[in-house]
């Protein structure tokens, strides 16, 4: 259930105003998740089907067509009761728009880069760090670069990148503009600040992205540049992302590609991949997906991740949910990963596989 606010007595008291509204929004996601690798671990784990949060959007029509937006939304850890992005009170979104009719967005603010948007709108599984084979196991190709979290100037990921955000996931001090809607076609660019004095152009994230939506069948395509420079390091990476997904009877089939050049001398380069599907039958949904990294750097650093899933909805705002995923870690250095992190102790150098059993419920209002 969402809550509104309506702005009728303010526009009754004043016809000057137009009329306005304000939503309160959220997702409570709990689970509990069973660990099997070298160590075994038991864990009460928040966001395996969607990341929990709390948000406010709201919106004013200022006539003509223009129209005026704004979201504020915090992640939530569920099972301690904290605040989720190291603790920001808005982590996950915090911007301020103007829309026009027949033109375009033009936003500001913390917002989602599109490699956010790729590898969560294109997998069978949410992105997140836990619930079944997701497409945050392609990040950590190696030890400069983090591609679902950011560039590092320092080398050593998860690490803030140009923006001084921990972007491209999300990207603080940013601008962008997103075209109207034309035929099933949309174009964004993003330009976020990396606010350092005295070199306003040597710390900066572009963004470039465009999708195309038509029926059953959707397809997005970006490419980031994410540049950092201190007096002892450098970032300067490149990020191309695709995705796509086709809907039939009951099935969805999606997948993408993502692949990391970084031009610093290190030569982090990696490239992950990612293909799932879901059989949708009343309210029960079966999944499937593979999701595979390959770091450059280094001999074997390869992770493949299976993973099965199934989600039971009893209604629109809950479901429960299941996940059983096999993570098939390679021994090189960089990549025995386990989605954004190995819990510490669960593996060791030589035995580092990873079985993950997932169950939780998920409630959103």
């Amino acid at each position: 259930m969402k809550y509104v606010l309506g702005a009728a007595a303010i526009a009754l008291a004043s016809p000057a105003f137009a009329q306005s509204s304000v939503t309160i929004y959220g997702v409570v996601d709990l689970g509990g998740q069973y660990l099997d690798g070298h160590a075994k671990q038991v864990l009460v784990t928040s966001g395996g089907l969607a990341g929990s949060r709390i948000g406010f959007k709201g919106t004013e029509d200022l006539g003509s067509g223009l129209y005026a937006d704004f979201v504020l939304e915090g992640g939530l850890n569920i099972d301690t009761g904290g605040s989720a992005q190291g603790g920001q009170l808005f982590g996950r979104q915090a911007y301020l728009d103007i829309r026009q009719q027949g033109v375009g967005t033009l936003s500001a603010g913390r917002q989602y880069g599109s490699v956010y948007t790729i590898t969560s709108d294109f997998s069978i599984f949410s992105n997140t760090s836990a619930g079944g084979p997701t497409t945050a196991v392609i990040g950590g190709f190696a030890n400069g670069y983090e591609p679902v979290r950011g560039a590092s100037a320092t080398g050593t990921p998860p690490a803030s990148g140009a923006s001084i955000n921990g972007g491209p996931a999300r990207i603080n001090n940013s601008v962008r503009f997103t075209t109207a809607d034309f035929s099933g076609f949309k174009a964004s660019i993003l330009y976020g600040a990396g606010e350092v004095q005295g070199n306003t152009w040597g710390n900066y994230i572009v963004d470039y992205s465009a999708r195309y939506t038509n029926g059953p069948f959707d397809v997005m395509a970006s490419y980031i540049t994410d540049k950092a420079e201190s007096a002892t390091a450098q970032t300067d990476v490149g990020t191309a992302t695709i995705g796509a997904s086709y809907a039939f009877s009951g099935f969805r089939v999606m997948g993408g590609y993502l692949n990391v050049n970084d031009k610093r001398p290190q030569d982090l380069d990696g490239h992950g991949m990612w293909l799932g599907g879901d059989y949708t039958m009343g309210a029960h949904v079966f999944k499937a997906q593979w999701v595979q990294n390959k770091a450059k750097v280094g001999q074997d650093n390869r992770t493949n991740a299976y993973g099965v899933g199934y989600q039971y909805n009893f209604s629109k705002r809950t479901a429960l949910y299941g996940s059983l995923a096999y993570f098939d870690n390679g021994s090189g250095t960089g990549t025995g990963r386990f989605n954004t992190s190995i819990p510490s102790g669960l593996t060791t150098a030589a035995d580092n596989d990873i079985t993950e059993l997932m169950i939780g419920v998920r409630h959103s209002f």
